[in-house]
């Protein structure tokens, strides 16, 4: 055999693998995937096969090839779908168009974010800016229109066509309308115009929302800067220290961090006006009632009646848990005993851990990353008939060196998509926890096969070590089963058309999968089939999975009203012009909604940077909640592992992506229709489960 050959057949056959130190625990396959780190790969003989498989993506210049060659695409499917006679043929080819434009601007959203090489993020920005001109200009392009509208005006068209390609030709018409499709040329220009505007608003204030602000540092005590970041003879306070028992380091962190920008007030105040004169010119009342168009919800009127009937059913919760915050921050500081703002999460804590002992590096070591993922692969196999298969990614497929890839694989129907796990904190990458779509699933007319959901997962976990696997506390891991939720919502889907896949749904829906993952998360009989002991494989005790799920009742009134406040905040500020400035509205919400005072010359909506992603649609989580909540009362608390159940769910919920109007998914998971007062009831006892038991045994 030459020097060649052999050095390829260690390429191809050396373990890639190197375990660490463990004693007794032994994993899958999936579960040694995470809980080992994977050497460096010999890729020298290896073809780059680019990134997700894209070959065009093998380097940065890659990505004007794709952009060149979707947008040639787009041209001939512009063509084509202006020239077809209205019909069947019309949204099909309406989604195939947008599939070609999708699957190269989500790709390159992500690697624009996620890439550790700027000529690579670079080049995907360039990529994203073009491709959305084009997307502007096709939302406002009469022609295209006219193709659709013939068909949604044409009744015999209409007639002769299946319940979700008709439900995504409207979806479609929505987006033209939302765009000023229908206006006379000045108006359209207009529309097109505040489009133009609100974007470049949307970027300055989401850049703006982040940064923090600064204050020399003889104003601060001395003891307390070692707390924050130094420039020179300034202080940078980029957060709200929220979990610091120091209540002084807290205070002034809260003051500064929200004190107001002029600039950001200005773009913000400007956003939110540009925003109501966008929804009246293409005929909506408000900016709400544009953005809850197709949400369960469907108004601003229904969103702020639930928000203010929780927040009354709530009331003599939400003053008692206030009223142990006051006890307790007596307790801890005698001398300043006033609750305020920065004491809430602080004081909420506190309050769990003394009647709860929930410290957790006591939970970390049965929660190694492996672990959880075997966890995830037992629960899908057993709900779905799913399995969680890891592969060896290509040379030059991934971005980063420690990114897993999973085939999602179900025992009948086969190989349902690729879940890529991004889980390992690096230099550059965004700390947050999020789920990307990089390829929506679709039926491919033109190749007779189901185009495969592509996901991307972003967590930000430590690296394991040369002693211990990486170790996830309990808010880790139930926060990767929340995004798992939205993975599998992708992956379980099998809609027909992609610009309805997996989560693109009702804001309000789409969160459900994933709050609904928690609840497993947080049950014993889904817990003690993974979490065990990473060295010596003792299960974790039931008793301390329990003291985990009552501690998390502990003022659980008082964190719903802040994320009540939080929505209504958001209502308003999408609502009709208020003639007054957005701090006078901030004051006046937070008294009505939340109770805790107001801190004179502090903007903390300057720090809301949801109002971005999530305009006039923030209480989606509370609603999602309260769906996810009935779910599983009803459908999984009896036994959380039935497969009859998991298929229905999967039918009923997961399958639809938004091809269905959302509350007809739940109501056919429920066999009924719930109202608003049953999604605040559901949240309410939620809340109020053990918590009168946790009363007393705070009073004896």
């Amino acid at each position: 055999m030459s020097a060649t050959h052999k050095l390829l057949h260690l390429v191809k056959f050396r373990c890639l693998w190197t375990n660490v130190r463990r004693k007794v625990t032994t994993w899958s396959p999936v579960g040694a995937a995470f809980n080992v780190k994977p050497l460096k790969r010999l890729e020298l003989f290896e073809k780059n096969v680019g990134l997700f498989g894209v070959p065009e993506l093998s380097c940065p210049a890659g990505f004007q090839v794709a952009t060149q060659t979707a947008l040639r695409n787009t041209e001939l499917l512009l063509h084509r779908v202006c020239c077809s006679p209205p019909g069947l043929e019309t949204v099909q080819c309406f989604d195939q168009l947008s599939d070609g434009l999708c699957k190269v601007a989500d790709l390159a959203d992500f690697i624009k974010v996620a890439h550790p090489d700027p000529a690579y993020r670079e080049a995907a920005e360039k990529t994203c800016i073009e491709i959305g001109t084009v997307v502007e200009k096709l939302n406002t392009n009469v022609e295209l229109c006219k193709s659709l509208k013939n068909l949604l005006d044409n009744p015999k068209a209409v007639a002769e066509l299946d319940t979700d390609t008709k439900r995504v030709a409207e979806l479609f018409m929505f987006d033209f309308e939302i765009s000023g499709i229908h206006l006379d040329d000045k108006l359209r220009k207009e529309a097109v115009a505040l489009h133009v505007k609100l974007l470049d608003l949307s970027n300055e204030f989401l850049i703006g929302s982040h940064v923090p602000n600064r204050i020399a540092k003889s104003v601060i005590p001395e003891h307390l800067q070692v707390h924050f970041a130094s420039e020179g003879s300034f202080i940078q306070i980029g957060g709200l220290h929220a979990d610091s028992p120091d209540d002084l380091l807290r205070e002034i962190a809260y003051r500064i961090y929200l004190y107001p920008n002029a600039d950001l007030m200005a773009c913000l105040e400007e956003l939110l006006r540009c925003r109501y004169k966008l929804a009246k010119l293409v005929g909506y009342d408000s900016y709400g009632h544009r953005a809850l168009k197709g949400t369960m919800a469907k108004n601003p009127e229904t969103v702020m009646s639930f928000l203010q009937l929780l927040t009354d059913k709530l009331s003599k919760r939400t003053a008692k848990d206030f009223q142990m915050m006051r006890e307790m921050k007596k307790k801890l500081n005698p001398r300043n005993a006033e609750l305020m703002p920065w004491d809430h999460p602080f004081l909420s804590g506190v309050l769990r851990a003394e009647r709860y002992n929930i410290e957790p590096s006591l939970y970390s070591p049965y929660f190694s990353l492996g672990a959880c993922m075997e966890g995830l692969n037992n629960l899908f196999s057993q709900l779905y008939g799913v399995s969680l298969m890891s592969e060896h990614p290509g040379a030059g497929e991934v971005w980063s060196e420690d990114v897993r890839k999973l085939a999602v694989v179900h025992e009948t129907e086969g190989l349902l998509g690729y879940i890529y796990c991004d889980f390992f904190q690096r230099r550059d990458k965004p700390h947050q926890d999020c789920h990307f779509t990089i390829r929506g699933g679709r039926w491919c007319q033109e190749t007779d096969q189901y185009q495969l959901p592509v996901v991307v997962l972003m967590l930000s976990l430590p690296h394991p070590t040369k002693s211990a696997p990486t170790l996830l506390t309990p808010g880790m891991m139930e926060n990767l089963f929340h995004e798992m939720g939205h993975a599998m919502h992708s992956m379980l889907g099998r809609t027909r058309y992609q610009h309805v896949t997996g989560t693109r749904c009702a804001t309000d829906f789409a969160e459900v999968p994933s709050i609904l993952m928690e609840y497993f998360a947080t049950d014993y009989r889904v817990i003690s089939q993974f979490a065990r002991h990473y060295e010596t494989g003792q299960p974790l005790p039931e008793s301390m999975v329990t003291r985990l799920c009552e501690s998390k009742k502990v003022c659980g009134a008082a964190d719903t009203q802040l994320q009540i406040f939080y929505a209504a905040l958001d209502q308003i500020y999408h609502s009709q012009p208020q003639n007054r400035s957005t701090t006078e509205i901030l004051k006046e919400m937070q008294e009505k909604f939340y109770g805790l005072p107001y801190i004179p010359n502090t903007a903390w909506q300057l720090r809301f940077s949801h109002l971005i992603g999530y305009g006039a649609k923030y209480y989606s989580y509370l609603m999602s909640r309260a769906v996810a909540s009935i779910v599983w009362k009803q459908c999984f608390v009896q036994d959380p592992l039935n497969r009859e159940m998991g298929d229905w769910y999967r039918r009923e919920m997961l399958a639809h992506g938004g091809a269905k109007e959302p509350m007809l998914m739940v109501e056919g998971m429920l066999q009924r229709r719930p109202s608003m007062e049953d999604f605040v009831d559901a949240l309410v006892s939620e809340l109020n489960l053990n918590f009168e038991a946790f009363l007393m045994d705070s009073e004896s």
